[in-house]
C-alpha cells in the first residue's frame, strides 16, 4: 500500500493538501472522501470508512481542505463555499488524470456534501456511488442535488442533528436511488451526546450499513 501526499494551488492561490492511499494495479476502484468543516478524515466516521474501503481493495483519496485556518480569514460564507467547490474539483482532476477507475465512490460528511452536490454533474461521475453523511439538507443546493441525483447512494442522518429537517428528509425519500437511514437520538457527529458506549454501538451500526453498500 502506497501513501502519496501532495498539494494543489487552490482558490485564492492557497495550498490544499490531499493524500492518496493506493493499492497498486489491483485496485477495485477509488473512494473520494470529502470531510466536514471541522470533521477531518481522522474523525471516527471517515477514519473507519477509510479502513473499510482499504480492506475491500479500494484506493482512498483524502481531500484535506482547511477552511478554518488563518488563510481564509475574511472570507465570506459564499467565498468559502466557492473555494470548497473549486478546490475539490482541482484535486479530483489532478488524481483522476493519473489513473482510470472502474468504480468511484464519493463519501461526504456535512460541509463536504456541498462539494458532493457540485460534483454530481461531472460526466465521469454519472455511475458513481454516493454516501451522504449528515448532509446539509437545509441548504437548497444540497437538498435539490439529493432529490435529483440519479446515482445509487445512501444517506445517514440523526434526528437530533441541528441540520435535520423532517419535511425535507421525507421529501428526499421520493428519490428511490437513495437509501435513507434516520438514526434516533444522534447529533451531527452521529453520536449520542456524552454517551460513549452508545455512540460506539451506533458507529458500528453505521459502518455495517456502509460495508453492505460497498459490497452490493
Amino acid at each position: 500500500m502506497k501513501f502519496t501526499s501532495d498539494v494543489i494551488k487552490g482558490y485564492g492561490d492557497i495550498d490544499v493538501p490531499y493524500t492518496l492511499i493506493s493499492q497498486g494495479e489491483e485496485t477495485k476502484g477509488i473512494a473520494i472522501l470529502l470531510p466536514g468543516l471541522g470533521y477531518t478524515v481522522q474523525a471516527p466516521l471517515l477514519h473507519y470508512s477509510t479502513g473499510i474501503y482499504l480492506n475491500k481493495g479500494y484506493d482512498v483519496l483524502h481531500i484535506n481542505y482547511q477552511y478554518t485556518s488563518a488563510d481564509y480569514e475574511g472570507f465570506s460564507i459564499e467565498e468559502v463555499d466557492d473555494a470548497l467547490k473549486h478546490d475539490v474539483k482541482e484535486v479530483i482532476d489532478q488524481v483522476l488524470q493519473e489513473k482510470n477507475y472502474s468504480r468511484i465512490h464519493l463519501v461526504a460528511k456535512s460541509f463536504g456534501t456541498i462539494a458532493l452536490s457540485n460534483e454530481l454533474t461531472r460526466e465521469s461521475f454519472q455511475d458513481a456511488e454516493l454516501i451522504w453523511l449528515t448532509p446539509l439538507i437545509k441548504e437548497d443546493e444540497v437538498f435539490q442535488a439529493m432529490l435529483d441525483s440519479g446515482q445509487e447512494g445512501i444517506c445517514i442522518m440523526g434526528d437530533a442533528d441541528r441540520h435535520y429537517e423532517e419535511a425535507r428528509f421525507n421529501e428526499i425519500k421520493s428519490n428511490h436511488r437513495l437509501d435513507l437511514h434516520l438514526i434516533k437520538g444522534v447529533n451531527h457527529s452521529l453520536e449520542h451526546d456524552f454517551q460513549v458506549l452508545d455512540s460506539i454501538s451506533t458507529h458500528k451500526e453505521i459502518m455495517s450499513i456502509i460495508e453492505a453498500f460497498i459490497e452490493a
